[in-house]
């Protein structure tokens, strides 16, 4: 049993209208859109079409509408997850709000369990049977049952309009074309709407599968980012290098070769060129500036201190003699 899937399965991968077309086949429904099962009620008769008898059918309600209804359809869901010992984690809080992706994915997941369970044979499973045991159940399968009706209808509708052709064909020939062309009319913008709808779920799919895949890589350079500022290996060049990619602005083409070279450079020259040492580097200098003027200062006040008495007199006499006009003679 498929009991643990993961998200590279190939039951992921089937499409909405397989997976409505299984529903549909399987419990004699009518759906349109996978999220219309939010409530909760078909994923327990799916269940109950695998496992005759697991679910408790009387507990299940197909008309619920609200978030507190639709929770206790996935409590017994739960129940019977339990009882199978099925450790898949329903998502309620995500399921019951309706959103297209989310219930996609488990109505995938379902599909795959229910194959895999005795290779998807429903041994004579009657949905209608089951269903009338449901509050709303009965309401249920009155919604999938008009088809036949319908196409009685359609079939005994050209009757009345045959015979009213063929007494006014004489009178009024030209009158019959419009009421066929107002009558065609209407299929046109139904078509049209229902094609608009299926764009704009696949829109919500692709929207909410991008959301999910920024999420994940936003968490990874997240991750990164941390582990980069660990002190034990913050100053080290190959990190400098990846903290160069991951600052970098979108127009700076050269980031990548720019990373490459610190690698290739010293530790010292790698510092230099990283943005964090860049700020560091004017402090360090001004620095090492004063430090050289105090030493230029100590070294001048030594050597004055440590002249000899010859050369001090020596000095002396030089300036005595510098300084007075009579000795120039």
């Amino acid at each position: 049993m498929a009991t643990n899937i993961g998200m590279m399965d190939g039951a992921y991968f089937v499409g909405r209208s397989e997976i409505l077309a299984w529903i549909n086949t399987t419990l004699h429904l009518s759906l349109s859109k996978v999220e219309e099962a939010c409530s909760g009620a078909v994923h327990c008769q799916l269940m109950d079409s695998v496992h005759p008898g697991m679910v408790p059918m009387h507990k299940v309600n197909f008309d619920a509408k609200s978030e507190y209804e639709m929770i206790q359809n996935y409590k017994v869901l739960q129940d019977v997850f339990n009882k199978l010992k099925i450790t898949k984690h329903i998502e309620v809080s995500k399921l019951v709000k309706g959103r297209p992706l989310d219930n996609l994915e488990f109505m995938q997941w379902m599909k795959r369990y229910c194959d895999s369970v005795n290779g998807g044979g429903l041994h004579s499973y009657n949905p209608l049977e089951r269903r009338e045991a449901s509050k709303g159940g009965k309401e249920a399968s009155k919604k999938s049952a008009p088809q036949p009706s319908s196409t009685k209808g359609s079939t005994a509708a050209p009757r009345p309009t045959s015979s009213h052709a063929r007494r006014n064909s004489n009178d009024v020939p030209s009158s019959v074309n419009p009421s066929n062309q107002s009558a065609k009319a209407p299929s046109k913008p139904s078509t049209s709407v229902a094609a608009y709808d299926e764009q704009i779920t696949e829109l919500k799919l692709s929207v909410d599968s991008l959301e999910k895949e920024r999420d994940f890589y936003f968490a990874k350079l997240r991750d990164i980012e941390i582990l980069c500022q660990t002190p034990e290996i913050e100053d080290s060049p190959i990190v400098a290098a990846i903290k160069r990619i991951l600052y970098a602005t979108d127009g700076d083409a050269s980031v990548v070769t720019e990373a490459q070279a610190m690698l290739s450079l010293d530790p010292k020259e790698a510092e230099a060129l990283s943005p964090i040492a860049e700020a560091s580097e004017e402090k360090s200098g001004a620095e090492t500036q004063k430090r050289k003027n105090i030493l230029n200062t100590d070294v001048d006040a030594a050597g004055i201190i440590t002249l000899s008495p010859r050369q001090r007199l020596t000095d002396a006499s030089d300036v005595h003699c510098s300084g007075s006009p009579l000795m120039t003679y």
